[in-house]
């Protein structure tokens, strides 16, 4: 995978600092990192449709007060969203059903975060999820390296339910630098067995301050060997935070792409990303 094409496909007004998105059923959900709404774009009418998740939903949140969703992800009966666990006010994963369209529940993923810390030997600073899988059985949380340390991290989770009974495993990745700047996680995908995923490289040391952004990458892996196959630049300006798949043929498949502008403005664009298959 070589040739990409990089193109704006519209923007949302109503959606500031999107941070994840699912392309499901003509309609775009997509979530933002100030906000506690779940938004439903649906593409043919262009119509925004807001799903409350707390009784006092709101669209811009104060950064000390947000829960921070940073992931979301789905199977054909749920979306699930989920906090990145920077702090400790961010650690709820929230259920929400996909034909109601309601919140069917609200889980406490504390114990999880922090085993995954203890597990990792990761220090709370470098703690920061920014993208969920769910395959099945089986959970992979994606911890974005902006930290001090800059810790890679795949968390691949399995067991009966993530609040209290679960296992762990761990892969942690040294990603291409831009600019002299390591990229860092921001969002996962799977396909068959294959994961595709994003990168942002920010100058930053920080899980909670923003920094100047100097590019993004996109770059996949076997989901068995968690091996990475390939990486690819994208951009020299640009923080993509969400990734989702839209359509493919033989020769070329095709990803929509949110980027957090780091700015209170509600308008988010939407990026078609075409790659061609070798």
């Amino acid at each position: 995978m070589e040739k990409f094409q990089l193109s704006l496909l519209f923007k949302i007004i109503g959606i500031g600092s999107a941070s994840g998105l699912v392309f499901h059923h003509d309609s775009i959900y997509l979530i933002s990192d100030s906000s506690t709404f779940l938004y439903e774009y649906q593409i043919d009418s262009t119509q925004l449709n807001k799903i409350q998740l707390s009784k006092d939903a709101a669209d811009n949140i104060v950064k000390k007060l947000k829960p921070d969703f940073e992931a979301i992800a789905h199977n054909a009966s749920y979306y699930f969203l989920f906090g990145s666990g920077s702090t400790e006010n961010r650690t709820q994963m929230i259920q929400v059903d996909a034909k109601s369209k309601e919140v069917v529940n609200t889980f406490d993923l504390s114990f999880l975060y922090s085993s995954m810390q203890s597990f990792a030997q990761m220090e709370a600073d470098d703690f920061n999820i920014e993208g969920v899988i769910y395959n099945q059985e089986t959970w992979y949380f994606f911890n974005r390296g902006n930290g001090k340390n800059q810790r890679n991290v795949v968390f691949t989770v399995t067991g009966s339910n993530l609040e209290d009974d679960f296992r762990i495993m761990t892969n942690e990745y040294k990603l291409p630098k831009i600019k002299g700047v390591r990229a860092s996680f921001t969002d996962a995908i799977i396909l068959d067995d294959t994961i595709y995923f994003l990168a942002t490289a920010e100058k930053t040391e920080s899980t909670y301050d923003d920094g100047e952004v100097v590019g993004s990458l996109i770059g996949s892996m076997n989901s068995e060997t968690m091996k990475i196959k390939f990486t690819k630049k994208i951009t020299d300006t640009q923080k993509f935070e969400g990734l989702t798949f839209y359509k493919r043929n033989k020769t070329e498949i095709e990803f929509l792409l949110c980027e957090d502008n780091d700015t209170e403005a509600l308008e988010s664009g939407i990026y078609k990303l075409k790659i061609e298959l070798r």
